[in-house]
């Protein structure tokens, strides 16, 4: 099996960091993507080696769709080049980061401002907090960003428990923004509880965290919310995997986080699968095997020890 990682720059600094790696390997089904952030320790990477052990050996369903719906993502940047990112994006929707360390409430609301300046009245704004409020702020902040109009905000506070409190206090206040679950499905090892204490009314689903498209099609008909299809800031390959996903949900009513290659300067084939007028393709990805997006020869070394690591953790 053919085993390389990759190296992409970011336009602009997202969770952290300005250079997205992972591992590209080749088995019978063709190429396949495995790239856990840093931070997961072997057991929670294992999750994501079996999607790529999915892609690898299976391929995917059949889709039910030739193309997806998808946003445009707008890091913590600053409010012009928000507006510059979407008004290039020709997406109707757009995913704009919030919370970011060390910027304020009035940063925030100046990008989502600037964002609904570039969609117009017409187009859908969510917001992203990656978990980093607690209920009180979360509430405060989302009552301050609900009028420039909110689709959903998603995973504004980290436990499942503290979502399912928010959603009461909006309710009380009268703030009409849905919460969108993230980290509460993948991340919490217990994603039915989110449905349990009614504390999402969407549940956003990524292929690589949950274990691949046969995985998360089965979550998603237990869950019985709303599906939103997310990357984990993969490579073309890896985001091949959620357009799969995407294409083969029965029904598909939000537009999904999967433009993200368009994050990246460079990717690992000659086609990226970037949105056109607000939309992806369901096709097959061809690696341009002599481009450069090849991390050094030590980068793969380190990916495939940490792999060996990860793929014993399944085993225990």
């Amino acid at each position: 099996m053919d085993a390389v990682a990759y190296a992409l720059p970011l336009r602009h600094r997202f969770r952290g960091i300005t250079v997205r790696q992972g591992l590209l390997l080749r088995g019978p089904a063709g190429w396949a993507e495995w790239s856990p952030f840093a931070e997961y320790g072997p057991r929670e990477a294992g999750q994501w080696w079996l999607a790529t052990q999915e892609a690898l050996t299976e391929g995917f369903p059949a889709p039910v769709r030739t193309d997806v719906p998808v946003n445009v993502t707008v890091a913590a940047v600053d409010p012009q080049t928000a507006y510059d990112i979407v008004a290039g994006s020709g997406c109707g929707t757009a995913k704009v980061k919030v919370a970011d360390p060390g910027q304020s409430a009035e940063d925030d609301l100046a990008r989502v401002e600037a964002v609904r300046a570039a969609l117009g009245t017409s187009g859908r704004i969510r917001v992203d907090a990656n978990g980093a409020w607690d209920v009180e702020t979360a509430a405060t902040r989302l009552a301050q960003l609900a009028r420039v109009g909110l689709e959903y905000a998603e995973q504004p506070c980290a436990s499942t428990e503290e979502l399912a409190e928010l959603r009461l206090l909006l309710a009380r206040r009268g703030v009409d923004v849905l919460i969108a679950a993230d980290e509460s499905i993948r991340r919490s090892g217990d994603p039915e509880r989110v449905v349990a204490l009614q504390a999402a009314d969407v549940a956003v689903l990524k292929v690589q965290p949950l274990g691949g498209v046969r995985r998360c099609l089965e979550l998603a008909e237990r869950l019985g919310l709303p599906v939103v299809v997310s990357s984990a800031l993969e490579s073309s390959v890896g985001l091949a995997a959620g357009v799969a996903l995407a294409a083969a949900l029965p029904e598909l009513p939000y537009a999904c986080g999967l433009n993200t290659a368009a994050m990246f300067t460079a990717d690992v084939t000659a086609e990226p699968l970037r949105a056109v007028q607000g939309r992806i393709a369901v096709r097959p990805v061809v690696v341009d095997e002599n481009g450069p997006w090849r991390a050094e020869p030590s980068v793969t070394e380190d990916w495939l020890a940490r792999l060996s690591r990860a793929s014993g953790a399944i085993d225990e």
